[in-house]
């Protein structure tokens, strides 16, 4: 279960914009989530409020090893294939590997090296940019997204309360991008909606804002029958697991009040764990209706919530990731391991990562120690053998 808190009123002071502010961009955010055309405005209005020059949707497909910018502006077309070839080997990505969705991660923190490193050297600084700031949105299906913004040289370096601003937006840009890809279409503008719907392969509940559901597509429907994970009880989404059931009640009642919830300070629980008992079930992840793009679009079901139902698919986006995982690795210490992967040596890594051997051979001691390997031919070996062959389905 995730929770996703809202600022209190004493924290729009800090970050220098106002509740209206926030809260209006927090809704064209949650309109993305059932059109997606409308993210290029969005990643505007988001880079305008932390005053950025650039920014922007990164996906980046394991399984076609490729990276696409979506609905990005304010960057050369060079610089974006400078980006998209040595995307794997930056600091963003690898860091991504060990980092919680939502985690936000500026370039100028100091674990990055920004000035030292090859990334700034050889990819930014040609193309005069001064820094990025970033977090991971979507894991599902072997891709990755990320949303960044990024300020040219002629600008400051992003400090604490920009930094604390994307901490504000993240955990709604990860609630629109998740939904968005359980829909697993462009848009649901369609004269055909239900027919639409069923097409789905996440089961979509509608429910009115006392929780009566008063629409299912097929995919609700197959979910309901099973009876596993979910099923109807007086016309409510009712969880077999207990505490699934209470948590469910509780995010659906929270997230009819998100407006209110953006400017008053509360916290709402917008994805919760629906377990079936046996180490499966389904993810829930709930989005109002009420208001904005959103109203329009779903008006003939004279419905409050939408619930998407969905089967977890979890691949590792990044080479290591399960291996850093497993062994507790810290961004450090993954980065300068898939360096040396590289058939890089110890100088030739701290060079590219912008630190110095020194810390290289730091790093290498902490991985024997958490790995319970002697030798980096040994912790190379282990790496190797942990990585899930690509390619296959």
């Amino acid at each position: 279960m995730s929770v996703l808190a809202s600022p209190a009123p004493a924290q729009f002071e800090t970050i220098g914009i106002s509740a209206r502010e926030l809260s209006e961009v927090i809704g064209a955010v949650y309109d993305c989530a059932l059109d997606p055309l409308l993210w290029p405005a969005a990643c505007r209005r988001i880079s305008d409020l932390c005053e950025s020059t650039g920014g922007g949707i990164c996906v980046h497909d394991l399984r076609q090893m490729q990276n696409d910018q979506l609905f990005v502006f304010g960057y050369q077309p060079e610089f974006l294939e400078k980006l998209g070839a040595q995307y794997a080997d930056s600091p963003m990505a690898v860091s991504d590997v060990v980092a919680n969705i939502g985690d936000v991660n500026a370039l100028s923190m100091a674990q990055f090296h920004l000035r030292e490193g090859r990334f700034f050297r050889e990819v930014l600084e040609p193309f005069g940019l001064q820094d990025m700031m970033w977090f991971p949105a979507l894991r599902t299906g072997g891709r990755m997204a990320s949303l960044h913004a990024s300020r040219s040289d002629s600008s400051p370096r992003y400090q604490e309360h920009d930094v604390g601003l994307f901490n504000l937006l993240a955990p709604h840009v990860c609630r629109a991008l998740a939904i968005s890809d359980a829909l697993d279409i462009r848009a649901l503008r369609s004269e055909m909606l239900e027919k639409t719907l069923d097409g789905l392969a996440a089961g979509v509940f509608l429910t009115a804002r006392d929780g009566r559901v008063v629409y299912m597509n097929r995919a609700a429907e197959k979910q309901i029958k099973a009876g596993t994970s979910v099923r109807l009880a007086n016309h409510r989404l009712a969880p077999t697991d207990s505490a699934a059931r209470a948590a469910l009640s509780k995010a659906i009642d929270q997230s009819a009040r998100d407006h209110d919830a953006a400017v008053d300070g509360r916290a709402s629980e917008h994805s919760v764990a629906v377990p079936d008992g046996i180490g499966g079930g389904y993810i829930a992840t709930l989005l109002p209706i009420e208001s904005g793009q959103r109203q329009g679009i779903l008006a003939p079901f004279a419905a409050s919530m939408a619930v998407f139902m969905q089967d977890p698919i979890q691949a590792p986006p990044m080479p290591g990731e399960a291996f850093a995982r497993l062994h507790k690795l810290t961004g450090g210490e993954l980065r300068v391991l898939l360096s040396l992967s590289q058939g890089l040596g110890g100088m030739e890594a701290a060079d590219m990562l912008g630190i110095s051997e020194a810390t290289v051979r730091t790093h290498l001691q902490h991985m024997y120690s958490k790995t319970g390997t002697s030798r980096q031919s040994d912790l190379l070996r282990l790496l190797s053998n942990s990585a899930p062959p690509l390619g296959l389905h």
